[in-house]
């Protein structure tokens, strides 16, 4: 049996938690309101879990450093089309974010992640560390009646340390090539498409983080998720990119903005100085990941 209650968190928090409870099915039922076709108009919103920092109680809020969790939240619908982010959790999301910029209503970010409950169900039958965490540590906030998840099945060692190597050689890999990419489109004077592909190396080292470490990553190209979601499985990564200077702030926001603007938007301009600041912390990023990813396969080899 899951968790179901938050009496361990402060009650203000327990009343941003219900307000963002109910933002979350509003906008699922109004987001499938109008729609016509069967396997939609069937559509139910079947559980919204916590998890993470504020789930296990070790949240951080810390105005010095600029750095503050968020509200982790899994939820979990009847059908995989339903967890199309644009078609029907966009609008939710453009709420939520507006809700924290007037920070009345809610002063803690929001992450959210979706899945059906056929697929969380198989992931623990596979053994994904993530989802067995969330099952171990979780707190259901709502849920309809016969929406149970399954018992997880735990991999064997082996066969965590053969996925997790292979994750490993495959992602790293892959993230060190474009960074590569990013080096020579320096060299010939082309820095939009260089600060895609730093964009492309430091999402890739977020998701060979995620991989090693929990046999799972979120399926997203948002940087800050990406970010907030490895610093909160390793607070080391908190350091690589800084939060109160102008030009780290202005230099993070060209990268994240990369992945669409530095492709598609004329009005997209990066400096070479801004490139070198990014290359450089990609570099610090990089070293991180690569020590984090080989101590976790140590363990596990170790283990097995």
């Amino acid at each position: 049996m899951m968790k179901s209650g938050i009496d361990h968190l402060p009650e203000g928090k327990r009343r941003e938690l219900a307000y963002v409870v109910e933002i979350v099915r509003t906008g699922f039922a109004e987001a499938i309101a109008h729609r016509t076709q069967p396997r939609y108009r069937a559509g139910k919103l079947l559980k919204i879990v916590l998890f993470g920092s504020y789930a296990r109680g070790d949240w951080v809020e810390d105005p010095v450093g600029r750095y503050f969790s968020d509200y982790d939240l899994l939820v979990v619908v009847n059908h995989d089309d339903l967890t199309d982010v644009a078609e029907f959790w966009e609008a939710t999301e453009n709420r939520l974010l507006a809700d924290l910029s007037a920070g009345t209503m809610l002063r803690t970010p929001v992450s959210l992640i979706y899945h059906s409950l056929d697929d969380v169900n198989e992931r623990l039958r596979l053994g994904r560390y993530f989802f067995m965490d969330i099952l171990k540590d979780g707190v259901v906030l709502f849920e309809e009646p016969d929406s149970a998840f399954v018992e997880p099945m735990p991999l064997s060692r082996e066969q965590a340390l053969k996925e997790t190597q292979d994750y490993f050689d495959d992602w790293f890999e892959s993230a060190v090539a474009f960074a590569k990419g990013a080096g020579y489109y320096i060299s010939i004077d082309r820095p939009k498409e260089a600060a895609f592909q730093l964009h492309q190396s430091v999402e890739r080292l977020y998701h060979c983080l995620f991989l090693v470490r929990t046999l799972w990553s979120p399926k997203s190209h948002n940087l800050n998720r990406l970010r907030d979601m490895a610093e909160e499985i390793e607070p080391a990564l908190k350091d690589v990119w800084p939060r109160t200077g102008r030009f780290e702030k202005r230099c993070y926001a060209l990268l994240r903005d990369a992945y669409v603007k530095a492709r598609y938007a004329p009005s997209y301009r990066i400096s070479a100085d801004e490139l070198a600041w990014i290359a450089g912390r990609v570099e610090v990023l990089q070293a991180l990941v690569k020590s984090a990813c080989e101590a976790r396969i140590e363990d596990l080899a170790k283990a097995a």
